[in-house]
């Protein structure tokens, strides 16, 4: 999860996309989401179980002036010892 979060702040799509389950990958990232100035993260909880973990994070960014929360809880799913980000449930 710090990683992915530290690609966005970074612009590293590349990194995201590699990180990204191949059955949920967007194709591209829409102009919103590159345009955030990403502020901080705060994970809330987290869990994992054999090879499936979950993670409730607050991110806060801003985008042209305004700041934001993104509060979500992530699915990840490890595959060949490799963890990639499934999708997420907004709160």
């Amino acid at each position: 999860m710090r990683s992915r979060y530290s690609a966005y702040v970074l612009g590293r799509y590349d990194y995201l996309r590699d990180t990204w389950h191949v059955s949920t990958r967007p194709d591209a990232f829409d102009e919103q989401t590159v345009q955030r100035k990403w502020l901080g993260l705060t994970v809330r909880r987290h869990g994992a179980a054999d090879d499936r973990a979950t993670v409730e994070f607050v991110a806060r960014y801003r985008v042209n002036g305004r700041g934001q929360r993104l509060h979500e809880v992530s699915r990840f799913m490890r595959e060949h010892g490799r963890w990639y980000y499934l999708d997420g449930e907004l709160l």
